[in-house]
C-alpha cells in the first residue's frame, strides 16, 4: 500500500504543542478581557446560507468567500463574525436586550492570496455593542479601551489607534460632486497596497478630474499631531452638512477616548483611513504596532448604521473592534515580540521507579483533586531519558518516587531549572506545586 504524503491545504496555521500553549495564552488573554468588560459570549455556525452572506459582503471579500451546495442549499463558510452577528440580531431581536453587548471568538474563512502570515482559516475576536434605532457614541469610544487593555496585556505597549470618521469622508467627496462614495472609499483604502500614484490613476480613470483628485489626496495625506489635524479640518472650511456631522462625532469620539483612558500617544487621527467592508458608516479604526507598520493592522473595525437592514425593518445601528489572532499570533512571533508570561502546559511529572506505578497513580489523583495540572511517566525507559522528556516540555518539577521514597511516605521533588531536589511531603506538594 502506498503511504500518502502528510500535508495541510495552504492558508491553514497548525502549531506545534509550545507554540500552541503560547495561541491559547493570548486567546485567554482577550477572552478575559471581553468578559471584564461586560461582553456576553457568543458562537454562530461556521457555515451561512449564501444569501446571508452576499447581502452584506461588498468589495474584495465577496470574491472570497468559500462556497458550496448541498442538495438545493447554497452555503457558505462565514468571512468575518460581523455579518453573522447581524444575522443572529435579526433573528433573535425579540429575544435580546439593547444594547447588546457580545463578544465571539472563533474561525472565519477567505480563499485570500496565499502568502506569508496571510491566512485562509483564521481565528477573529471580535467585540460589538448593537443598539435598537440609536447607539451612543460614547461606545465608539469605550470599545477601543478594551483593545488598549488587552494590547498592555500582551505586552505590547507600541500600539496606535489610527482613527477616522467615514461620514466626515462621505461629506467630503459630496463637496467635491463625487457620487460614488464607495467608490471613493475603497479606492482610498488601497493607498498603502498600491500607492498615491495608482491611487491617483484609478481615480482619473474613473472620471474624476486630477484638480479633485489633487484635492482629495491632499486631504488624505495631512500629516499633524491630532490636535493640527483638527484644526485643519476646521480650516477647510466646507459646509457640507454630512461633513459637518462627520467632524464633529470625529471630535467627540476622540475626546472621549481619551476620557475612557486611552493615552495620546496611542491615537493617530488618519484620514487615510477608510477600511475597505461597504457596512462602515460612521467611526473607522485601524490599530498598527509602532516600528512594526509593515506586519499590517492588528486590529480593526467601526461602525455600522445600519447592518441587519437587509434581514430585518429593525434600525440596529452597532461598533465593534475585531483582532485577527491567527495573523497578530504569526507577526509577533515572527518579530520576536512574544513576551507575555505563559504558564508551563504541566505543572509536574511523576516519575515512578519500576514497581510504584500505581503508586504514582494514587498521587496523580490526589494532586488533581486540588487543580494541579500533572502527569506521570509510566513508559518504560531510563531515568535519563524520562528527565529528559519533563526538560523539552519545560515542566518545572519532576516528582520521584521509588522504594526510599515510599518508607519514609515522602516524595523527591526536583526543581528542574535550579537543579535542586528534597524530599517533601505531599502537604507540600499540593501547597508549592
Amino acid at each position: 500500500m502506498s503511504i500518502i504524503q502528510p500535508s495541510i491545504l495552504p492558508g491553514m496555521m497548525e502549531l506545534l504543542p509550545e507554540d500552541q500553549v503560547e495561541f491559547n495564552k493570548m486567546k485567554e488573554i482577550i477572552e478575559d478581557t471581553f468578559k471584564k468588560y461586560a461582553f456576553f459570549p457568543m458562537d454562530n455556525p461556521v457555515m451561512e446560507k449564501m444569501e446571508i452572506l452576499n447581502a452584506k459582503g461588498g468589495g474584495e471579500t465577496q470574491k472570497q468567500i468559500y462556497e458550496f451546495t448541498k442538495g438545493s442549499t447554497e452555503i457558505g463558510l462565514r468571512f468575518d463574525l460581523t455579518v453573522p452577528l447581524a444575522r443572529y440580531v435579526a433573528m433573535n431581536f425579540s429575544d435580546l436586550n439593547f444594547p447588546f453587548r457580545r463578544y465571539h471568538i472563533g474561525k472565519s474563512y477567505r480563499g485570500e492570496r496565499n502568502q506569508r502570515g496571510r491566512y485562509r482559516e483564521f481565528y477573529q475576536c471580535d467585540i460589538d455593542i448593537i443598539g435598537h434605532d440609536n447607539l451612543s457614541l460614547y461606545n465608539d469610544a469605550e470599545i477601543p479601551m478594551v483593545m488598549a487593555e488587552i494590547f498592555e496585556s500582551l505586552k505590547l505597549d507600541n500600539y496606535i489607534f489610527h482613527y477616522n470618521n467615514r461620514t466626515m469622508l462621505n461629506g467630503f467627496f459630496e463637496s467635491l460632486g463625487i457620487e460614488d462614495t464607495v467608490f471613493a472609499l475603497r479606492t482610498i483604502d488601497k493607498i498603502l497596497k498600491i500607492g498615491e500614484e495608482n491611487v491617483k490613476k484609478e481615480f482619473i480613470e474613473n472620471g474624476i478630474s486630477e484638480e479633485k483628485v489633487n484635492k482629495i489626496l491632499e486631504f488624505i495625506t495631512f500629516k499633524g499631531d491630532n490636535n493640527e489635524t483638527l484644526q485643519y479640518l476646521k480650516s477647510l472650511d466646507i459646509s457640507n452638512e454630512v461633513f459637518l456631522k462627520g467632524l464633529e462625532e470625529l471630535e467627540f469620539v476622540y475626546e472621549e477616548m481619551l476620557r475612557f483612558g486611552i493615552k495620546e500617544e496611542h491615537i493617530t487621527i488618519d484620514l487615510s483611513i477608510t477600511r475597505g467592508l461597504d457596512y462602515y458608516t460612521g467611526t473607522v479604526i485601524e490599530t498598527f504596532l509602532k516600528g512594526y507598520e509593515s506586519i499590517g493592522s492588528v486590529c480593526s473595525g467601526g461602525r455600522y448604521e445600519d447592518l441587519a437592514s437587509n434581514y430585518t425593518k429593525q434600525k440596529l445601528p452597532g461598533i465593534g473592534l475585531s483582532i485577527g489572532l491567527t495573523r497578530l499570533y504569526y507577526q509577533l512571533k515572527e518579530a520576536d515580540l512574544i513576551n507575555f508570561e505563559v504558564k508551563p502546559a504541566v505543572e509536574a511529572l511523576v516519575i515512578p521507579m519500576k514497581g510504584m506505578e500505581n503508586y504514582a497513580v494514587d498521587l496523580l489523583n490526589k494532586l488533581r483533586k486540588h487543580d494541579i495540572i500533572v502527569q506521570a511517566y509510566l513508559e518504560s525507559g531510563k531515568m535519563k531519558k524520562k528527565f529528559n522528556y519533563a526538560d523539552k516540555l519545560n515542566i518545572p518539577y519532576v516528582i520521584v518516587i521509588g522504594e526510599d521514597e515510599l518508607k519514609e511516605e515522602k516524595y523527591s521533588l526536583r526543581d528542574m531549572k535550579t537543579g535542586e531536589q528534597k524530599l517533601v511531603g505531599i502537604d507540600y506538594l499540593i501547597e508549592n506545586l
